[in-house]
């Protein structure tokens, strides 16, 4: 049952607990009036029978059960009198209604009156009213009078026959409003679902769904316009990445395969090269494999997916800064490198964290001249690598963050334009943000700020 419901068109559905809902309020309107009518007409008949006063032919009932011959008036109810010993005497012109228990005690005048629904001999059912009464001896006895249900059971059964066909009706009419209401509700889900199947069959993110009103189903088509714009933006900046990477890594891949060259054809033509000259080539194969290799080092940093909550941990930031700086200084050897570290502890993830900090220091060692200095200074958060090389001019610091961005005087130095994207990635992830400006009396001034404090959390060793 649950598999061929779930198999029903969307509508079908709808329109199928739509007639479901009317079918059981009507029913059980429809129920509650039945009930309603039946009890009213009952109680009815009840004060009827309870107000019949026919003592006429109570008194000639009397006397035909004392062996005198009477002759009755017609009545439309049964009468019988029964006495606290159970013996009964009826109308012998009515249909007879066996002696009950209820008839003695209401002889005995426990109580004083009842009433109820009993069948008769001849099968007829008769609603019947007792009440205690004497005889002219002082004897006990109940008098009975008893009328058929059918002036009950015959409104009642026409009643339900209305009622089944106007629960009919009502339930086939809601069963065709819920289905046009559910094909109407759901024809912007009709065109989302369209636009989704032209998507996947021809990958065009481009499609876009109209977008009206306020109501959950234009959230939804908005939402999914958002996300196919999300998904062009990435596939273009994917495509873009493709581009620069094969762009970068054709550079030096020309230059080793001519430096590589040129040593087979010395090796196979047998004329040596130079021994200066051999030395300069494989310097500079060896300079060229390694900026491969930290090019594709940056290229897998950047295609890392974000790390999930589970990846990030409370680090000290100037422990991670005290690291980098012992790489820096073994890098720029004729650097003066100083630093002021004050406490900070951020959220981050660590690995990420300190590539993002030894790549701002290498820039720095980079663009520093020869006996030049460089100060590190950290302090409420915010790090702070200030170099005192030639300085980015102004019209370039907007794209210092941008994949493969170099500035033009710094194509002839090593590196992929990858450092800095790195670093801005990783203080997006951290919460923080990054900047480069240009520092006082030349020189660049690059600040890292990281939402943090100055203590560690109490779970955190010290």
């Amino acid at each position: 049952m649950t598999r061929w419901y779930s198999r029903l068109p969307l509508r079908s559905r709808l329109a199928m607990l739509v007639g479901l809902a009317v079918a059981v309020a009507v029913a059980v309107s429809a129920a509650a009036c039945w009930v309603i009518t039946r009890d009213r007409l009952t109680g009815q008949l009840d004060d009827t029978l309870s107000s019949v006063t026919d003592e006429a032919n109570v008194a000639k009932l009397y006397a035909y059960c004392q062996g005198q011959p009477q002759s009755y008036a017609p009545t439309p109810y049964t009468i019988r009198l029964i006495t606290a010993t159970g013996a009964v005497c009826h109308d012998p012109d009515k249909p007879r209604i066996p002696v009950q228990r209820a008839d003695v005690l209401v002889a005995e005048r426990q109580p004083t009156s009842s009433v109820r629904t009993v069948r008769a001999e001849n099968g007829t059912e008769m609603r019947v009213y007792d009440r205690s009464a004497q005889d002219t001896d002082g004897n006990r006895l109940a008098i009975s009078i008893a009328t058929p249900m059918d002036q009950v059971t015959q409104p009642l059964n026409q009643l339900a026959l209305v009622l089944l066909l106007v629960a009919g009706v009502g339930v086939l009419g809601a069963a065709t409003a819920g289905l046009w209401v559910a094909r109407a509700g759901l024809e912007p889900v009709d065109r989302l679902t369209d636009a989704v199947e032209h998507i996947a069959r021809t990958e065009d993110l481009t499609t876009r769904i109209p977008v009206d009103g306020e109501d959950e189903v234009a959230r939804l088509s908005r939402s999914f316009n958002s996300m196919t714009s999300a998904l062009a933006a990435s596939r273009d900046l994917q495509q873009q990445l493709i581009a620069d990477a094969g762009h970068e890594l054709r550079t030096p891949l020309t230059s080793l395969r001519t430096n590589i060259d040129l040593l087979v054809r010395s090796e196979q033509s047998g004329r040596p090269i130079p021994a200066a000259d051999k030395e300069a080539l494989l310097v500079s194969v060896k300079a060229q494999m390694g900026e491969l290799a930290a090019l594709i080092g940056d290229l897998q940093e950047l295609s890392r997916p974000e790390r999930g909550p589970a990846a990030v941990e409370v680090v000290a930031l100037h422990d991670i800064v005290g690291s980098a700086l012992e790489r820096a200084r073994l890098r720029g050897p004729s650097l003066s490198i100083t630093a002021d570290l004050d406490p900070w502890y951020v959220r981050a993830e660590p690995a990420g964290l300190e590539r993002a900090v030894v790549n701002l220091l290498d820039n720095a060692v980079k663009f520093s001249p020869p006996g030049g200095s460089v100060e590190v200074r950290l302090a409420g958060g915010e790090l702070t690598v200030r170099d005192h090389g030639p300085g980015i001019p102004q019209d370039e610091l907007p794209h210092v963050f941008e994949r493969f961005w170099r500035s033009p005087s710094a194509r002839s130095l090593p590196g992929s334009g990858l450092g800095l994207s790195i670093v801005a990635r990783t203080a997006e992830q951290a919460g923080g943000a990054v900047r480069l400006r240009s520092a006082d009396l030349g020189g660049t001034e690059a600040v890292l700020t990281l939402p943090g404090a100055a203590t560690p959390p109490p779970e955190m060793p010290r």
